[in-house]
């Protein structure tokens, strides 16, 4: 694994859900040319993909925003890949192609598996294009924020301060705090907040004890935790944690 993986942390806490699709809300499609070749890909977080006069191959819906994603929101409504001289590509493709035909035991598994891989795929190829102007996808593209935002995603319960941070990410503490506003849109402790009260959500949603996530998340007692709880959700966490139990 890399020393800094930018999408293993997000893709092990939120869970990607890729299901083979007919009509509705479309986010992944495989569009062929004249020739019935796929030739290009769409996706559209969002399902904004409609089924137009282009001959679609294959269309899928996708689920990856349940518990505040952060990288789901940051990113672009539609995105265009074209994978005619991509022979990596095009075989993941005809393998999922093949396996949607065939219907075979175990196909729905197998599909969202593969579609997970192309997934990944197209934001491996959103980071390195570096196309986006802000947000958490834009941090990830820059290889000097990216260390820090990773580090915060990978260990959220150590004290982190902003010193530490820019140390990570090789840049003094002024232009490292002036880059991370610029290019995320927020403070780094501002995203780390954000990032350690998405993954509290998480837990408490799973049943831990409201106590054990505020010492979990590095905050000084249960109280203080859930007055920012409250801030961010508008409810506490005991309140939380009974509406996800009913």
């Amino acid at each position: 694994m890399p020393e800094f993986d930018r999408l293993t942390t997000l893709l092990h806490r939120f869970q990607l859900t890729v299901t083979s699709v007919v009509d509705g809300r479309i986010a992944l499609a495989l569009v062929a040319n004249a020739e019935g070749t796929p030739a290009r890909i769409l996706f559209s977080p969002t399902g904004l993909i409609t089924q137009g006069e282009e001959q679609i191959v294959f269309a899928a819906a996708l689920e990856w925003d349940k518990g505040g994603n952060p990288l789901f929101q940051a990113l672009p409504d539609m995105v265009e890949c074209d994978i005619i001289s991509d022979p990596d590509a095009q075989a993941l493709i005809t393998l999922i192609c093949h396996e949607a035909d065939a219907r075979r035991c175990g196909s729905v598994s197998v599909l969202n598996r593969l579609c997970e891989v192309l997934v990944v795929r197209i934001l491996r190829q959103l980071m390195q294009q570096g196309e986006a102007e802000t947000g958490l996808l834009a941090g990830l593209s820059d290889p000097r924020l990216s260390r820090a935002i990773v580090s915060m995603h990978d260990r959220p319960e150590k004290l982190w301060t902003v010193e530490d941070l820019a140390q990570v990410a090789g840049l003094s503490l002024s232009r490292f705090s002036e880059l991370f506003v610029e290019v995320v849109g927020e403070s780094p402790m501002a995203y780390l907040r954000r990032w350690r009260l998405i993954l509290a959500r998480q837990d408490l949603v799973g049943g831990d004890r409201v106590a054990a996530v505020a010492r979990r998340y590095g905050y000084g007692s249960a109280e203080g935790f859930s007055r920012a709880f409250r801030r961010h959700y508008g409810e506490t966490p005991i309140q939380m944690r009974k509406e996800n139990a009913t």
